[in-house]
């Protein structure tokens, strides 16, 4: 019982910072359906930092954090420069971004791993001893220091969307921009600061996600879904920080139960191979999704209104 709530906490988290970062982006106007990119480049700039500085521990932890933000935030500017600039398909840079993030990630490591070493041709990083300046144990519990933070992210989230001016342009943008631009309200600017803001908790939640069980990361694989697995997360939380911090813990249990079924007698008792727990939360999203979107409350995503002064 313990590990499934130690992985639940742990993938819930997860989702939820990923999930955040959807909804700043939506809300400011900008659909981000490449957040499973986001999240891999946010993971290299992580592994990188673990792999290569050699720091104090508390040191290593901020640089790494540092890097995989920034690295979210820079791949998220394809998507603010595609969509906002050349007002290209939301859709399709974002499905793009998740093809070239992976593919991309993969051929910077091997070159990496085969500048180090000629015979060395894989796109693994590994991290045994940085990995530990993450984690703690707290009453039987292994925590990351990034739970906590995400934990802190979720309040600045909450706080920042409805409590703060910029929050309630940020959304205006993304309602009704034509209103937002007469009151003087820079669309441009806050859509590239949506994205941005995704891109930073987007990077994070892929750092996060490469430090859950393992200490070594083939980034081949990519995060496995997690980036579309996050925004089942955000459509089903209606785009409101706490519904999606809730909606987070839920798919967080059903994701983890992939890891620890067999402690379950009559979960084993089932005999259901391992793949079907693997695919139970994407399977479940897409019930969840099915009986809920009649009801959603998506963001209008609507178009940039043409002022050369909003620029």
């Amino acid at each position: 019982m313990t590990t499934l709530i130690s992985y639940t906490i742990f993938f819930a988290s997860v989702l939820m910072l990923v999930a955040l970062g959807g909804c700043f982006s939506e809300h400011s106007g900008v659909i981000n359906l490449g957040l499973e990119g986001v999240m891999v480049f946010g993971a290299l700039g992580g592994a990188l930092g673990m792999r290569y500085a050699d720091l104090p521990p508390f040191v290593m932890v901020v640089c790494c954090v540092l890097m995989a933000v920034l690295f979210g935030m820079l791949y998220s500017l394809l998507l603010a420069v595609a969509a906002i600039n050349f007002k290209a398909d939301q859709t399709l840079v974002g499905t793009a971004m998740n093809l070239l993030g992976t593919a991309a990630a993969t051929v910077i490591v091997k070159a990496l791993n085969m500048a180090a070493d000629p015979n060395n041709t894989s796109s693994e990083i590994v991290y045994v001893v940085p990995k530990k300046f993450f984690m703690v144990n707290f009453m039987g519990f292994e925590i990351s220091y990034l739970m906590l933070l995400a934990v802190v992210l979720l309040v600045i989230s909450y706080l920042v969307l409805y409590r703060t001016r910029f929050g309630l342009r940020l959304q205006a943008c993304g309602e009704h921009p034509q209103a937002a631009a007469s009151v003087g309200i820079n669309v441009f600017r806050m859509r590239y600061a949506g994205v941005l803001i995704s891109g930073f908790l987007g990077g994070l939640g892929g750092l996060m996600y490469i430090l859950g069980g393992v200490s070594q990361w083939k980034f081949e694989v990519g995060v496995a879904g997690f980036g579309f697995l996050s925004l089942a997360v955000m459509i089903f939380g209606q785009w409101k920080p706490l519904r999606i911090a809730a909606v987070a813990l839920l798919f967080g249990l059903f994701r983890s139960l992939s890891n620890t079924y067999n402690g379950f007698p009559f979960l084993v008792e089932l005999n259901l191979p391992g793949s079907v727990y693997n695919m139970l939360p994407y399977i479940v999203s897409l019930v969840v999704l099915a009986l809920t979107s009649k009801n959603s409350h998506a963001p209008k995503a609507e178009g940039i209104p043409y002022d050369k002064g909003m620029r």
